[in-house]
């Protein structure tokens, strides 16, 4: 009886080592992972509630119309948006006279002419947003050595990954504003301080919404105040951000609320054709035995 006492007593001890080992071991784990992050973004992107989500979300012409603005008097010095042509503004509430105008504001470089020779002239509608720069490489030497991604289909190419459950059930909220809400998160995540531990390469900028490492080349691109609003919202960065993630959602996906009208009359139709089906089978067999 005493053997047995014995060695479970010594089981005992054994056991409390490990798990005292094996509590010191996830501490350290914890505090490497946050020094060297295996997994980013640090923070998720804050879901916002955005008018053109859900099976029947639509645009607010407003809100896109002041997140135009943000990108030409702030996010047009570094990034193109080389997919989207200025008459589709038409979709912004922008009349033609509008848009001839705010298109003649751009320098298009054309050509060749008839000599041959490569010229620039005023903006036409049927133009597209000139890129800020001449090339990539050009792109990338003004700007530390990373181009500015193209913001045509940003808000489709970023997003971060949900996982389960919550991916489950943004099949039924039908969640689809992802690349938004990284953007929104990104654009007002900055002036936070990193984690301790954490080593911020030179000339970078630690922001925890940041997919792709622990910090970005491109620094804070706004303020409070550093855009006019003509309709009188509010002029500060969450303001801005929230309208220039709306524009950016509309580039990507100019034809959304026609997709989901047509959505929705599709399904309205196969229910009544299923339930005209229905009926025609219990007409033509309503007389025949079973």
């Amino acid at each position: 009886m005493k053997k047995i006492l014995t060695s479970l007593a010594l089981i005992g001890l054994v056991a409390v080592a490990a798990g005292a080992a094996g509590t010191r071991a996830i501490a350290a784990e914890e505090a490497h992972n946050v020094a060297n992050p295996t997994h980013f973004p640090i923070d998720e992107p804050k879901e916002m509630d955005w008018s053109f989500t859900g099976p029947f979300g639509t645009y607010d012409k407003a809100q896109l119309q002041r997140g135009l603005k943000v990108y030409k008097e702030v996010c047009s010095a570094c990034h193109s948006m080389n997919l989207v042509a200025f008459r589709t503004l038409s979709d912004l509430g922008y009349s033609d006279a509008q848009i001839k105008t705010l298109s003649a504001e751009y320098t298009i470089h054309d050509g060749p002419n008839d000599a041959g020779d490569m010229f620039d002239r005023p903006g036409k509608p049927s133009d597209h947003f000139p890129p800020p720069f001449a090339n990539e490489e050009a792109a990338a030497a003004s700007n530390g050595g990373a181009a500015p991604p193209d913001m045509s289909l940003l808000a489709k190419a970023r997003g971060v990954e949900r996982g389960f459950p919550q991916f489950v059930f943004d099949i039924f909220t039908q969640y689809d504003a992802g690349g938004p809400d990284y953007i929104h998160s990104l654009l007002t995540g900055y002036d936070q301080t990193p984690p301790a531990g954490m080593v911020i390469p030179e000339g970078t900028h630690y922001n925890p919404y940041f997919m792709s490492g622990v910090s970005l080349k491109m620094p804070k691109p706004l303020s409070d105040g550093q855009v006019t609003y003509d309709d009188g919202a509010p002029q500060t960065i969450d303001q801005y951000s929230r309208d220039v993630s709306a524009f950016l959602a509309w580039a990507a996906e100019p034809h959304m609320e026609d997709r989901k009208k047509t959505g929705f009359r599709v399904l309205v139709f196969l229910l009544l054709f299923g339930a005209l089906v229905y009926l025609t089978k219990r007409k033509v067999w309503e007389g025949v035995a079973h």
